[in-house]
């Protein structure tokens, strides 16, 4: 389903005991209620009993929260500090999905540590899905309320902000594996990861009007193949097969740097998922420290 271009009130909503039904599902979960530690390796696939740290009130009623125009954050401009529409420009179209009622309200779920109201987005359209299903099991009157996985660009979500209510993303759990993989292979503790992975290369770099920019990609998959076919290109050893070539960072930190004018992040743009990139890229050699 698509995301409305031009009134972003779109919807979310997790359900409590949906969530804990859903532990295959939505691996990446735990990382993004509050104040839970670092997901493990071996976590992956256990330890989702920590999910209990949301609920819903008690009589089993959902809780809805409307997002409208007047609600959208504007930051303003501060030093160095990027605008959020250069932050938009730099996001592109990147779908995130929700779960919405006809209303355009979003079901919340809230932090028992905090008591502050959470809304989810997905970046798999399959996690969604599935915790959609396991509401409508739990809450058969969901299926008359007409509740539906949505799509919204990613760079609305930016903007979005309600009193009292925070965000939280659900990564896809495969590029959660891929991160903990690539920072092992960097010599990193096998500690865990915290947020939405996202995946660079020094190898690869974008030039458009006579400036140069760093590609961030949200799978791994899509890296390589960009690194791949750029390599091939310039006829030079696929420089993804160099250890330590691909770099992994953390989505939600990348824009608090460019919200606070970070010099580290000012190069860089958001690649959407499956998308080409090597029509315009070129290969560096990497440079040994």
């Amino acid at each position: 389903m698509k995301s409305s271009d031009s009134n972003p009130p779109q919807l979310f909503s997790p359900i409590n005991q949906a969530l804990n039904n859903l532990q295959t599902h939505l691996s990446g979960f735990l990382h993004h209620i509050s104040h839970l530690p670092l997901l493990k390796k071996q976590a992956l696939h256990a330890g989702f009993s920590r999910l209990s740290s949301c609920s819903l009130p008690s009589n089993g009623n959902q809780v809805w929260a409307r997002i409208d125009a007047t609600q959208l954050d504007l930051p303003r401009q501060q030093g160095a500090a990027m605008s959020t529409d250069v932050i938009e420009e730099r996001l592109g179209e990147i779908p995130v999905y929700a779960l919405s009622n006809p209303n355009g309200e979003f079901v919340l779920v809230s932090a028992k540590r905090t008591g502050k109201s959470l809304g989810l987005l997905c970046f798999k359209e399959e996690d969604a899905a599935a915790l959609l299903e396991e509401m409508k099991t739990i809450n058969p009157s969901m299926r008359q309320q007409g509740t539906m996985v949505v799509s919204l660009d990613l760079k609305k979500v930016i903007r979005m902000k309600v009193n009292g209510v925070a965000f939280r993303f659900i990564p896809d759990s495969t590029q959660i594996k891929n991160a903990l993989q690539e920072r092992e292979k960097a010599g990193y503790p096998d500690d865990g990861f915290l947020g939405v992975p996202v995946f660079q290369s020094r190898s690869l770099v974008l030039q458009s009007h006579n400036k140069r920019y760093r590609p961030v990609f949200f799978r791994k998959e899509d890296l390589q193949k960009s690194l791949t076919r750029a390599s091939s290109q310039q006829n030079k050893l696929n420089p993804a097969f160099r250890q330590g070539d691909i770099q992994v960072a953390v989505f939600e930190e990348i824009i608090k740097g460019m919200k606070e004018g970070t010099s580290t992040w000012s190069d860089v743009v958001f690649v959407p998922p499956r998308f080409d990139v090597t029509m315009n890229s070129t290969p560096e050699e990497s440079t040994e420290n």
